[in-house]
């Protein structure tokens, strides 16, 4: 192990390590039931920002834009605890969502389990309720 690696794995140093994007991955998970609610992206700034305010900003790459979690939906997320993983290339927030996490109005992202059928797999809905209704809140 290198003392660059040593360093990053075992230091007390924050070093985030963004891909060729400039990019970090970010999982989100309801701090009161340790459900998965989003899978998202950082970019520097985002991750600055979520650190300085303690709310949840991200880099959305289909918009190549930075967003604040809630800016247009109210659905917002309250930071309470951030970690790394070992090599530093992706963060875990821990966070009080209000309303839902989903851009189509479901508490979380992950509303549709995969199941194995006939060698192949399909989608079944699961905790699929909506919790507003996205064309009321977003632009077309």
């Amino acid at each position: 192990m290198s003392a660059h690696s040593h360093e990053i794995e075992e230091g007390l140093s924050f070093q985030p390590r963004f891909d060729a994007a400039g990019l970090v991955t970010c999982v989100a998970t309801d701090i009161a039931t340790g459900d998965v609610l989003m899978v998202a992206h950082m970019n520097e700034e985002a991750l600055r920002k979520t650190i300085a305010t303690g709310e949840a900003w991200y880099f959305s790459r289909s918009r190549n834009a930075l967003w604040r979690k809630g800016e247009t939906s109210g659905q917002t997320q309250r930071v309470v605890e951030m970690r790394t993983d070992c090599d530093q290339d992706a963060v875990w927030i821990r966070v009080e969502q209000v309303g839902a996490a989903c851009h189509t109005g479901r508490r979380s992202c992950f509303y549709r389990k995969v199941e194995g059928e006939g060698g192949g797999a399909k989608l079944v809905f699961t905790d699929a309720e909506r919790l507003f209704d996205p064309s009321d809140v977003y632009e077309k």
